[in-house]
């Protein structure tokens, strides 16, 4: 059974949560500062984390700072409808974004999709089959999948969920050229309840990562009018 963190700090909202996900069968936990997600999030197990912004001691996005490294999917689940505030959780790292008020059946559908594509891929990294293809280098880049680490230049750097299976999709498909919708079908897959504006904020935060320079893109490129691809190297 999924177990979810609830990170909510209006008692009313949390219980509606906890009702929601305990009558599609999800076990759950709950908590209601800043503070007490960190300490709940590295000290227990979990398979989603539904976390509010507007939080006590550390709001939501320094959560997500903070809890990152767990790779671990988040959803953020806020009253805020800012696009600014969207963004920023999206560059944090967050896998989704639901605005209050929100409907039991999307709440119940964005979970469910979220926690299937994390047990995919926990699945698919104690597939000891795939571990003659287990690293993509290209450039100065080597990507391992199995550990799903990225060393830029020797140096490790810090992925989110998606920005990991973005760089990895692109890598692995060098020199094609992929639009935004498809990228967003393929890595997302969440068509119904998404935006494809995610996909340009998760490459221009891939991109602050990788590149040297981010106005002379080295790996992703972009191709204007249909896309971006990445840099096919001899």
């Amino acid at each position: 059974m999924a177990k979810i963190l609830i990170v909510e700090d209006d008692k009313n909202i949390a219980k509606v949560i906890a009702t929601t996900l305990e009558m599609v069968g999800y076990d759950y936990d709950t908590c209601a500062s800043g503070t007490n997600a960190v300490k709940s999030v590295f000290e227990g197990s979990f398979d989603l984390i539904l976390l509010d912004i507007m939080i006590p001691e550390l709001d939501g996005f320094e959560v997500m700072e903070r809890i990152r490294e767990k790779g671990v999917p988040v959803i953020f689940l806020t009253a805020m409808q800012n696009v600014a505030d969207k963004v920023k959780g999206l560059r944090l790292g967050a896998d989704d974004y639901i605005v209050k008020p929100f409907s039991p059946s999307e709440l119940v559908a964005r979970v469910t999709a979220h926690i299937n594509r994390y047990e995919r891929l926990v699945a698919k990294g104690g597939d000891a089959s795939q571990d003659r293809s287990d690293c993509v280098e290209i450039g100065g880049i080597r990507i391992e999948k199995l550990a799903r680490r990225v060393f830029v230049d020797g140096k490790e750097i810090i992925l989110s969920n998606k920005e990991f299976d973005l760089l990895l999709f692109l890598a692995s498909n060098p020199n094609v050229v992929f639009s935004r919708d498809q990228l967003f079908d393929k890595i997302w897959g969440l068509d119904s309840f998404g935006e494809t504006s995610t996909v340009t904020v998760h490459i221009n935060k891939l991109r602050e990562k990788i590149e040297k320079d981010m106005s002379k893109p080295q790996y992703i490129e972009t191709v204007w009018g249909a896309g971006y691809r990445f840099k096919q190297f001899a």
